[in-house]
């Protein structure tokens, strides 16, 4: 009996989770932006996380049948990189080394545009949040912050 409760949970969130929207995500110039690692090797890494999230953002905010495109023009991560002899660290001081994505994005429902817009999503008090996510992770700062701008924006649009 508790196996089949199990398999009935287990298939409606399968189905809620097929019925979200979908977002699509690219980088424009990814060399050109301001601050999306440390170091080149990060920078993918960096890129594809902030993809996997916007995703994740999509399938939890954006009803079924809504796409949204989102072309990404700079990202600047919370802090700045100051050189040690042991390699470049990132310092968050809380200040003026706040987190910046500027990006582009077309919010489409049943084939028409719903929503367009070019915005800069900045987090100014990032150091002073409660943190929703865990602080091992390095992104964390700009994860909150573009989850808050996507549910601003996008949470129960028709």
């Amino acid at each position: 009996m508790r196996s089949i409760a199990i398999a009935a949970l287990l298939s409606v969130a399968a189905v809620a989770a097929s019925a979200a929207g979908t977002v699509n995500v690219t980088f424009n110039e990814p060399d050109k932006f301001s601050d999306a690692a440390n170091r080149t090797p990060e920078i993918a890494a960096n890129l594809k996380v902030i993809e996997r999230h916007l995703q994740q953002l999509g399938q939890r905010y954006l009803p079924d049948g809504q796409t949204l495109s989102i072309t990404v023009v700079d990202v600047d991560l919370a802090g700045y990189v100051r050189p040690s002899r042991h390699g470049d660290i990132r310092l968050l001081k809380g200040a003026a080394d706040w987190p910046r994505i500027t990006l582009r994005y077309d919010l489409q429902a049943n084939g028409q545009s719903v929503k367009k817009a070019d915005e800069t999503v900045a987090d100014l008090s990032y150091g002073m949040q409660v943190q929703t996510y865990g602080t091992s992770d390095p992104l964390r700062h700009e994860k909150q912050m573009l989850e808050g701008w996507f549910r601003a924006r996008f949470k129960g649009q028709p």
